[in-house]
């Protein structure tokens, strides 16, 4: 069964996602005999804990190693995934999964109890995972993550080894997008026991479940390659051999090595997009991920003070940037929803919840701001440093926002570029200033952004917080669960009181030009969750 108000809110879903060729069967005549992909990465594999993972890199790749419950396909829609079916009662508050008999990597059964230890394990406070949160609508799953109560408590239960049984503290319409979701994958206790503090460290220290097993990987390398993984409950649908990952920073190494055939599928950038536009291998695809300017509010008066945060968000020209900077179909962001993820009634959440003032272009109001922020902070000058990753995009963004930013008197403002596994644990961390972020909505519900900024959210890195936002948020979650039009009413709240009040500083939402080698078929992309499935792909002769 399918909940149909999913088919309802997701645009970019629905009418976005692509298949590099139509899927279905493809006879061995014309494969060819060697069956593997190389892929470009802009960076390094982070993570491979489904718990802790918080990147799109190591999402990608837990995807297409892992399964759970249900699977995104063609069209972000919610396929049978370890569960061949499943059942909701009537009041909306228990979901029954039929599991079907699976394996681990290693030939260990896999049953309903590896999903109970591991979301279990994913909302114990030791666990420290930052996606916990979108386990909140399980039921005692809040009181666990504060430790007033013991993780067994978590409304999740096995009845006997093939059926899971789920109670939720409210009805939750998208539910079955949520369990499709890497955080929510079954996790082997026989293996996290085995190698404790190293699970999940490198490609040996893990089991896997999904089309493909990590076989390659150090934990640190640049380049990971996945496997098929013959114990996969429908290993006889996937065609590759090996997906063979490599992290190229450079976009003319990457296109080089493209050329030489080293590369079947890479991301273009700079002029790059522009001189291959009527190259018939290029794509150009929808991508439901807003790139943001975080600052730091823990102690910061300057950051927290909101005319400063107005000020460095309305000196940003966006247009500029997408237009003659990145030229690659990337649009200038209007808040933290992206364009076409979610529709009602025929109007774009995006469009709809925008808060102009807050995106807008205005030098002249902003220096005004400036002035009036530093008067009531006590300065007369103020000096930042700008986190970013070191990719050409990072360094991209970095210094286009530093010669924007510069514009404003008595403003200093220095760039730091790190790796992009750094930048994600000085977020984390709250060691910074300000930083570029980026989110990629897990589901196509606003909700999936609007929730980071809650107050004591783990993404909410800059600690802005508001009771008015909590409130809406907590509506839109509980109290209207079952009356969208008032949910809908509640998000859209949300997100102008997060942009009037310049919490975050929207900046663009990506665009992904890549070059695909013809020869790659059935690759299925989807803007939502971890984009890419290569469970279904083959190289044709």
């Amino acid at each position: 069964m399918r909940v149909k108000s999913i088919a309802k809110l997701g645009a970019v879903a629905a009418l976005a996602t692509i298949s590099l060729a139509a899927c279905g069967t493809s006879s061995n005549d014309n494969k060819a005999k060697n069956q593997t992909v190389h892929v470009m990465e802009t960076s390094a594999l982070a993570s491979m804990d489904n718990a802790k993972a918080t990147d799109i890199i190591s999402g990608e790749t837990l995807n297409n190693t892992g399964e759970g419950l249900l699977r995104f396909g063609k069209n972000s829609k919610t396929l049978p995934g370890l569960a061949k079916s499943y059942s909701k009662s009537k009041d909306g508050l228990t979901y029954t999964f039929n599991l079907r008999k699976s394996q681990w990597s290693n030939g260990e059964k896999l049953t309903a109890q590896d999903f109970v230890y591991a979301w279990r394990r994913t909302v114990a406070p030791k666990t420290s995972s930052q996606y916990a949160y979108l386990y909140a609508d399980i039921k005692n799953a809040n009181a666990v993550m504060n430790g007033k109560k013991v993780p067994a408590a978590l409304g999740v239960k096995k009845d006997g080894d093939y059926k899971l049984v789920v109670t939720l503290a409210h009805p939750v319409s998208y539910f079955p997008t949520l369990v499709a979701q890497q955080c929510f994958y079954p996790v082997n206790k026989g293996a996290v026991d085995k190698y404790g503090s190293k699970y999940a460290s490198n490609a040996k220290t893990n089991v896997y479940n999904g089309p493909f097993k990590l076989t390659s990987w150090t934990g640190t390398s640049d380049n990971w390659t996945l496997t098929k993984n013959k114990k996969y409950w429908n290993a006889k649908v996937v065609k590759l051999q090996h997906v063979k990952y490599s992290a190229v920073k450079d976009p003319q190494t990457a296109l080089s090595q493209y050329q030489s055939g080293k590369l079947d599928i890479i991301s273009l950038s700079g002029q790059q997009p522009k001189n291959y536009k009527s190259n018939k291998e290029f794509h150009s695809r929808k991508s439901s991920r807003i790139n943001y300017v975080e600052l730091n509010q823990r102690k910061d008066t300057m950051l927290k003070n909101t005319k400063a945060r107005q000020a460095l968000s309305m000196v940003i020209n966006r247009k500029q940037y997408v237009n003659k900077v990145l030229q690659d179909g990337s649009t200038p962001a209007t808040g933290i929803v992206s364009t076409g993820l979610a529709i009602r009634n025929g109007k774009d959440f995006a469009k709809e919840a925008t808060v102009p003032s807050a995106t807008d272009y205005n030098l002249a109001k902003a220096q005004k701001l400036w002035n009036q922020a530093l008067k009531e902070t006590g300065r007369t000058s103020y000096s930042l440093t700008l986190l970013g990753d070191d990719t050409p995009a990072g360094k991209s963004a970095t210094e286009y926002i530093q010669s924007q930013w510069g514009k404003l008197d008595h403003f200093k403002v220095t760039n730091s570029n790190i790796p992009y596994k750094t930048r994600l644990s000085r977020s984390q961390n709250g060691q910074f200033q300000a930083v570029v972020s980026g989110w990629s909505a897990d589901f196509p519900d606003p909700i999936t952004d609007l929730s980071l900024f809650t107050t004591g959210n783990t993404y909410n890195n800059g600690r802005w917080s508001s009771k008015a936002y909590d409130k809406l948020i907590n509506d839109a979650t509980i109290t209207n669960a079952n009356k969208p039009g008032a949910r809908w009413q509640n998000l859209v709240d949300a997100q102008k009181v997060l942009l009037k009040d310049q919490g975050i500083i929207p900046f663009y939402q990506t665009g992904m030009p890549q070059l695909v080698k013809s020869k790659v078929k059935g690759v299925v992309y989807f803007p939502v969750g971890a984009n890419w499935d290569y469970s279904r792909a083959y190289i044709a002769k």
